[in-house]
């Protein structure tokens, strides 16, 4: 963690839902006017799309799985490496993982690849993380440390598969069967290196569908945010968090548990912005108080 050059992460499994979380964040950067890296889990992928497809055909050769949630598929190492150099100096470097013909055309290049690497612009505010693995924890490294706020998004397990199967379908021209035996071969990683990061999150937000999503293989249509219930958990520690507040905001919300508040889905957008407007504020305060310190032990010398 840094005073001076904090780190915020939304963390989730592709289909999440991360892109909603993200899009409240980037309303709350702007009516903040705050100056902000940006950087993509994908970009820390190991290999290529058909790189990634020759690794997944030799390992069920060996009787093995792997996939996109896991350590052989993804650089820990270098993903903590970033944190921990902008955490030190505000810098760092970034590239893009380039998922359909949309994104790859500007470029000049395919999708499934990387862009080069290229430096984070320089003075920003804070550094915000974008992926499957800003809570990550190995024997190796401890990518949730550097974080200073940490987001989940968390839906069901068959919502979120729902939404993956759709969106891959639909988005990026994936068959059904193939993200069907996606989902199957990543269970593994999914349960080891996915899911513990919830339990080290400042904040989760889950979504619960109200409909019937007991097949998830079967579904065409995502169920929408009005036919949603959001579960939002915080850390115990966090004391300065106002229920009474949201509860005043948030037309239909209530407690569930001690750290826990309940929203209508169509609130969500709402929910996240009055919930991490004054988490984000806060670490912009202590990074200028930080600055101000540092100033003055300038002017002292």
């Amino acid at each position: 963690m840094s005073v001076k050059h904090p780190i915020i992460a939304i963390t989730g499994s592709s289909g999440a839902g991360t892109t909603t979380t993200t899009n409240a964040i980037r309303h709350i950067f702007r009516n903040l006017k705050v100056d902000s890296a940006s950087v993509g889990g994908d970009s820390f992928h190991r290999f290529t799309r058909p790189e990634m497809e020759v690794e997944i055909r030799k390992a069920q050769e060996q009787g093995r799985h792997i996939s996109y949630f896991g350590p052989h598929a993804n650089d820990f190492e270098l993903l903590s490496k970033l944190f921990t150099e902008y955490g030190d100096t505000g810098r760092g470097q970034h590239r893009q993982y380039l998922h359909t013909f949309d994104e790859a055309v500007p470029f000049n290049q395919m999708p499934g690849t990387f862009t080069p690497w290229q430096d984070l612009p320089e003075k920003t505010d804070l550094l915000f993380y974008e992926g499957l693995h800003g809570g990550v924890e190995t024997d190796e490294v401890d990518v949730a440390s550097h974080v200073d706020l940490l987001v989940g998004m968390v839906p069901i397990v068959n919502l979120e598969w729902i939404q993956k199967i759709v969106r891959d379908t639909t988005d990026r021209g994936h068959s059904r069967d193939a993200v069907m035996s996606s989902i199957v071969r990543s269970l593994d990683d999914y349960f080891h290196y996915i899911t513990p990061q919830f339990s080290r999150t400042h904040v989760n937000f889950q979504r619960v569908p109200t409909v019937d999503t007991s097949n998830p293989f079967s579904a065409r249509e995502i169920p929408t945010q009005d036919e949603s219930f959001v579960v939002v958990r915080f850390r115990r520690e966090m004391k300065s968090v106002d229920y009474p507040y949201l509860l005043k905001m948030i037309d239909g919300a209530f407690m569930s548990r001690i750290n826990t508040i309940v929203v209508p889905g169509g609130k969500m957008g709402l929910a996240m912005e009055l919930i991490l407007t004054p988490l984000i504020e806060e670490l912009l305060d202590k990074k200028r108080r930080a600055g101000y310190q540092m100033d003055w032990l300038a002017d002292k010398k």
